[in-house]
C-alpha cells in the first residue's frame, strides 16, 4: 500500500537558467492538481505562505497564477520516512515545528479541524461511483456511525483545551528536506496548513512513521515520543517536567485518532474526483480501521487523564 498523500496533489517542477558558462538559477514551479480545491482551501495557503516565508519555513514565495505558484529552489534532499525517527533529525523537527507553531498568520484564529472534518464528511456521504465494485465497497460504510464516532471525539478532545496554533496539518516525510551539508532543516507545502490544535500536527506526524506502506506498527512508543515532545517543549529538553510530557502524550494521542478520520474521509473524496491511479476506497477503510484499531486505548487514555485531573 503506497501511502497517497505524498505527491499526488500537484506536478513539481524544477525550471533552470543558464547565466553564463558555469552559473544557474533554479526556481520551483507547482501546479494544483485537478479537484483539489474540494479538499484544499487555496486562499489559507496563499495567505500563510508570505508569512511563513519571512519566518523562514519553506521556500521563498516569488509568483503566483491561475493554477499554481512559484518559489525559490531549496537545495536539500527530501527525508525518507525512516529517516524521522532517527533522534537527532526527531529533535530538530521537534524544535523546528515548535517554532513553526509561534508563527501569526492574520485573520481568524479558530481552529479549523472539525470543519474540515464536518465539510468532507458532508461530502463523502453523497458520492456515486460508475464502476459497480467500487458503488459496493462504498455503499458498505456507515456514515451515520462515522458522525457519531466524529462528534463523540470532538467532544472529548474539546476537554482537553488543547493549545490551538498554525499547523502545517500534513508532516510527512514528503514534506520535510534536509541539507545535509548545512543541517539545516526545511519544512514545505503548507496546502492543508491551518489553525488547528497542536496535538493535531504533533499525532499526524506521528502516524507518518507508518511510512509508504503505512505500517501502523511502525508508530512510535512513549519513549520515542517523550523524547519529541521533550525538545518540542523546551531549550532545555532535560528540564521538562514529567507532568507536561504526559499531558502532551494524551493530547496527542487523542488527536492521533483525529488524524485517521481526516484522512479516512479525505481519501473517500479522493477515489471519487482523482485522476491518479490509486485505491483510495481501500485507504479509506485502512484508515478508519486503524482508528477503530486504536480508539480503545486512545479513548481510554483521555478519559483516564481527564479524571486524575478532576480527582486533583
Amino acid at each position: 500500500f503506497n501511502c497517497p498523500h505524498v505527491a499526488l496533489q500537484l506536478d513539481l517542477l524544477k525550471v533552470s537558467v543558464k547565466e553564463g558558462s558555469d552559473s544557474e538559477s533554479s526556481v520551483t514551479v507547482r501546479l494544483y492538481g485537478p479537484n483539489t480545491d474540494l479538499v484544499i482551501d487555496r486562499e489559507r495557503e496563499l495567505q500563510a505562505i508570505p508569512y511563513l516565508s519571512a519566518a523562514g519555513f519553506g521556500a521563498r514565495l516569488l509568483g503566483v497564477f491561475e493554477n499554481g505558484v512559484v518559489s525559490s529552489f531549496i537545495h536539500a534532499r527530501t527525508l525518507s520516512p525512516s529517516d524521522m525517527k532517527e533522534p537527532r533529525i526527531a529533535a530538530e523537527i521537534a524544535k523546528q515545528l515548535q517554532k513553526f507553531h509561534q508563527v501569526d498568520i492574520p485573520g481568524s484564529k479558530e481552529p479549523q479541524l472539525w470543519n474540515d472534518v464536518f465539510k468532507f464528511l458532508k461530502k463523502a456521504s453523497v458520492l456515486k461511483f460508475e464502476d459497480n465494485e467500487k458503488q459496493k465497497r462504498y455503499e458498505m460504510i456507515s456514515f451515520r456511525e462515522i458522525q457519531d464516532e466524529v462528534k463523540e471525539l470532538k467532544d472529548l478532545s474539546d476537554l482537553l483545551h488543547a493549545p490551538v496554533v498554525f499547523a502545517h496539518n500534513d508532516l510527512l516525510s514528503g514534506n520535510l528536506m534536509l541539507n545535509d551539508l548545512e543541517e539545516k532543516l526545511y519544512f514545505i507545502d503548507f496546502e492543508y496548513g491551518s489553525y488547528s490544535y497542536r496535538g493535531f500536527d504533533i499525532a499526524n506526524h506521528f502516524n507518518e512513521y507508518a511510512g509508504f506502506e503505512c505500517d501502523y506498527n511502525l508508530y512510535p512508543d512513549k519513549d520515542v515520543q517523550y523524547h519529541f515532545f521533550r525538545n518540542y517543549l523546551s531549550d532545555r529538553p532535560s528540564e521538562v517536567q514529567e507532568q507536561d510530557l504526559d499531558a502532551l502524550y494524551t493530547e496527542t494521542n487523542t488527536f492521533r485518532l483525529a488524524s485517521h478520520l481526516y484522512w479516512a474521509l479525505w481519501a473517500l473524496i479522493q477515489a471519487r474526483v482523482s485522476p491518479i491511479d490509486f485505491d483510495y476506497l481501500g485507504y479509506f477503510f485502512l484508515r478508519y480501521g486503524e482508528y477503530k484499531k486504536q480508539r480503545e486505548f486512545c479513548f481510554s487514555l483521555a478519559q483516564g487523564f481527564l479524571s486524575s485531573l478532576r480527582s486533583g
